[in-house]
């Protein structure tokens, strides 16, 4: 895309985060819901399909492209990504990574317009950090695939359309290769969503647990040519999402410092504003330093991942930065308020709720640390072989 488009979309995504999202999180923190004036100015604007390539519909944005969009996004409540994140992010590129041509013809342009919201349904109760060990199954019985187990945590699941449901389908075989990915539309019998999670933060981000009891699904769903192709496409997907998390925690620490700012200049100490104290510029410091670090990492692992160059390493120290970091200076940015950074009602309460599930999903902040130990360990092995 040309730069001077992008700055365009960025500056109109901008002008919808700030002057209508931000004003509204307190609504949405009540309801646990986005109004849905908001949901369709996310679908006119074409956020279904920010990352989906132009032919299937969507806006065709790089990976170094998405991150400045993401950007802008997180600096509102994680709420209003998430309508739309699992539609570009995991789930939509389960099909860029997995489907057959045909497939994403099909399936992409309805996910690029809104016309389906859908859910990346991997996790299991006994399966979260270590999907490979997922027990849900499936087995073919004339043209179709029954599919049985359950999933938990699963994003948009009480209004998704569409599941991209990981199952088990070789139980012989590694997991590496004996895991595939099925389409399953909602309504299918046997199919059914749990009661919506009760979370510490993220309010309007839906998830709940999807049960499959002998679920018929056509051939044609299996997603790609063969079976026990799914663990690897979902690690693909999981890897760029990584990067895309990221960016948004970069987002949120933008909205955090700004925050924290305006509270020490307006909030007086014995006279004087709290921006004053040294101590608190201290804060301010610490927080501006994580931002920085934060974007900068982000926009290179984008770069990078984008050029083919790092798809592992680099994903997984983004994320893992900049989710450690964000929980840091939300914990300062309510440090900085002082008791009304306790108290309901207070941005900097609320965004540190927020800002903790990053060091959860997309595999934890100790995932991540084994990733990156063992990419380095394995550079290191390769040199002393030499």
């Amino acid at each position: 895309m040309e730069e001077p488009e992008l700055r365009q979309i960025l500056a109109v995504v901008r002008d919808l985060v700030r002057g209508v999202v931000v004003p509204a999180e307190e609504d949405i923190e009540a309801a646990d819901a986005i109004p849905a004036e908001i949901r369709k100015a996310a679908t006119a604007m074409g956020l279904y399909g920010f990352a989906i390539p132009a032919e299937y519909g969507g806006l065709g944005l790089s990976l170094p492209e998405e991150v400045r969009l993401v950007f802008e996004l997180g600096y509102a409540t994680p709420a209003f990504r998430s309508l739309f994140g699992t539609n570009n992010g995991i789930a939509g590129h389960v099909l860029l990574e997995g489907a057959t041509e045909k497939q994403r013809a099909a399936y992409l342009p309805r996910l690029a317009s809104g016309e389906w919201t859908a859910s990346f349904a991997l996790t299991e109760p006994e399966a979260g950090s270590d999907p490979s060990t997922l027990s849900a199954s499936a087995r073919q019985e004339g043209g179709d695939w029954l599919i049985t187990g359950a999933k938990r945590y699963i994003t948009n699941a009480p209004y998704a359309d569409v599941f991209m449901v990981f199952a088990r389908t070789d139980a012989q075989a590694p997991p590496s290769r004996g895991i595939s990915a099925f389409l399953v539309e909602r309504g299918l019998p046997g199919f059914r969503v749990g009661p919506k999670d009760r979370k510490m933060g993220q309010a309007g981000a839906v998830t709940a647990d999807v049960y499959l009891d002998e679920v018929r699904v056509p051939a044609e769903r299996l997603i790609g040519e063969h079976p026990g192709t799914g663990y690897a496409t979902a690690m693909r997907c999981l890897a760029r999402g990584r990067i895309h998390i990221a960016a948004l925690c970069v987002g949120l620490m933008e909205r955090l410092v700004d925050e924290s700012a305006r509270w020490a200049v307006t909030r007086r100490q014995s006279g004087r504003e709290i921006g004053d104290f040294q101590l608190v510029q201290g804060m301010l410091a610490d927080s501006q330093t994580d931002l920085m670090a934060g974007r900068a990492l982000v926009i290179e692992a984008a770069r990078a991942y984008e050029a083919g160059e790092d798809r592992r390493t680099g994903p997984s120290c983004a994320k893992y930065f900049a989710s450690e970091a964000v929980s840091r200076v939300a914990d300062r940015a309510v440090q900085i308020h002082g008791g009304a950074g306790y108290m309901r009602g207070v941005p900097a309460e609320r965004l540190y709720r927020d800002a903790r599930l990053f060091r959860l999903y997309e595999g934890t902040s100790q995932i991540q640390q084994l990733i990156i130990a063992r990419e380095v360990l394995r550079a290191a092995r390769g040199q002393a072989s030499r």
